[in-house]
């Protein structure tokens, strides 16, 4: 079942350590919006980026219509390694609260170029996670717009974020990106 704001997409959550409990907003969206789909990891609590991005390319392959991924903390860089290894039928990507690749010596395995679709990174300024400054840095690598949110900790439950309006407008963003680039690229 499509969502009728993405009816042309699939939209992927993709989250990190631990699968973003039931407060977090991941799985507060999930639980309003049925029809998105979920990335499950075999080991949730052991991060391996090369098992986690090749979990989310085979849900990418489940459906034909192009994926939008909704990634936080270790998820995004699952996300981002997926992309660069296999970005046909990817529209778009946001980027949630990025986990730092060099705290799980993955850094050399992600891309030195720009993603291969429009994408939005949310960072926050006191993410004990990822410093907001290397954030800058990643999301310059991979050409990815950089909305830095304040002080929210990890952006996740623990932030009191609640539905987290703030993020949906950004995810609403990158799906009108999204749309807009293949609608240029088509003509």
């Amino acid at each position: 079942m499509a969502h009728p704001l993405f009816p042309d997409v699939q939209v992927i959550l993709v989250p990190g350590l631990h699968n973003s409990g039931p407060g977090h907003w991941q799985s507060r969206w999930q639980r309003a919006h049925p029809e998105f789909f979920r990335v499950v990891q075999d080991d949730w609590a052991h991060p391996d980026l090369a098992a986690w991005s090749a979990r989310l390319d085979q849900l990418r392959a489940r459906d034909p219509r192009p994926a939008l991924l909704v990634a936080h903390s270790f998820g995004c860089l699952t996300a981002v390694h997926s992309i660069a290894r296999n970005p046909a039928q990817v529209a778009g990507a946001l980027l949630v609260a990025p986990a730092d690749p060099h705290k799980f010596g993955v850094a050399g395995l992600l891309p030195a170029q720009a993603l291969a679709c429009p994408s939005i990174m949310v960072s926050s300024s006191d993410d004990p996670w990822m410093r907001a400054e290397h954030a800058a840095q990643w999301a310059a690598r991979w050409r990815s717009e950089l909305v830095e949110g304040g002080a929210l900790g990890h952006i996740n439950a623990e932030s009191g974020l609640g539905d987290w309006p703030a993020g949906w407008a950004l995810l609403q963003k990158v799906a009108d990106r999204a749309h807009n680039g293949r609608l240029a690229f088509s003509a």
